[in-house]
């Protein structure tokens, strides 16, 4: 588990350094990882440009199909309202995210909601906080240095 971790922190860590909140994602199946996805939101100039869209849009090219019921998503920031209706419509069977989303966060009781928890017609497993130190730093150093740019 904290192998796919890792390989999604590295994606965040190259949108970081492309001006994008550092948010990176990856679907595995069967042990392999099939589809990658980091935010591209200012580079596409495209609301929808979320790590984890972009992981599951290439994972269903990848498979030739829609339903990703045999997959898993690991993701550094908790999943926000689109992505977590984007896990349900894809069926993906488990979802693991390492940083709490305060404001947008869409998978968790402590969140802002819970989609997971409606009674729509598919809930994946969610497996919450998963390195979560090494993703929130990742983050943290982010707004960190976005803060020191805009105050010079």
């Amino acid at each position: 588990m904290k192998n796919y971790m890792n390989e999604a922190l590295k994606l965040a860590e190259k949108a970081g350094k492309k001006g994008e909140i550092p948010v990176g994602a990856v679907v595995v199946r069967n042990g392999e990882i099939i589809a990658t996805g980091q935010n591209r939101r200012e580079t596409h100039c495209n609301a929808l440009g979320h790590a984890e869209i972009e992981a599951i849009s290439s994972a269903c090219e990848k498979l030739g199909r829609w339903r990703l019921d045999d997959c898993e998503l690991y993701v550094t920031l908790e999943p926000c309202p689109m992505c977590a209706g984007a896990i349900i419509n894809a069926r993906l069977k488990k979802v693991v995210f390492g940083a709490f989303d305060k404001k947008a966060g869409s998978c968790c009781d402590e969140s802002v909601v819970n989609l997971f928890n409606l009674p729509y017609n598919h809930r994946p497993e969610v497996w919450a906080g998963i390195c979560e130190k090494e993703c929130s730093a990742v983050l943290s150093r982010f707004f960190e240095a976005l803060r020191e740019k805009e105050n010079k």
